[in-house]
């Protein structure tokens, strides 16, 4: 288990407060935390502000061992920003941003990035349920 100094920074790019509302609502789970940000994307400000912006929080995250970008679509003006800064092996973006996908992050944090930003989409994936397709098929059973 690595210690506080060696935990991969998060940080959220959203569109809208979204990623600040994931940050509240984690930490209402898990308890207060830190080397996390995150950043409404507003490129009304203009797509250089946003990307400085961008720049700055995960440089305020980084511990040395690397940062998890997480945006919340594939496509969006957040992961566009995003991808534009994945140039060396100490930025990793998962897309889709969800609370599982977060909690997880959070849990995972001593991992490799490689591996964290694997357990992340993972978590997004399981998180994905039809409650009344499972429904359905635990009466079936029983």
């Amino acid at each position: 288990m690595g210690t506080e100094s060696s935990k991969i920074g998060i940080v959220l790019v959203t569109h809208g407060n979204f990623g600040q509302a994931l940050v509240e609502a984690a930490e209402l789970i898990v308890g207060p935390q830190d080397f996390i940000l995150s950043l409404s994307v507003d490129v009304s400000h203009g797509i250089d502000a946003a990307v400085e912006s961008l720049k700055e929080n995960i440089a305020k995250v980084s511990n040395g061992v690397g940062v998890l970008v997480l945006t919340d679509m594939f496509g969006g003006t957040p992961t566009n920003l995003s991808l534009s800064l994945l140039q060396g092996d100490d930025i990793e973006v998962v897309t889709g941003a969800s609370l599982p996908m977060l909690l997880k992050a959070l849990q995972k944090r001593n991992d490799s990035l490689e591996v964290l930003a694997e357990e992340v989409r993972k978590a997004g994936i399981k998180g994905i349920v039809i409650a009344g397709e499972m429904l359905r098929k635990r009466t079936s059973k029983g």
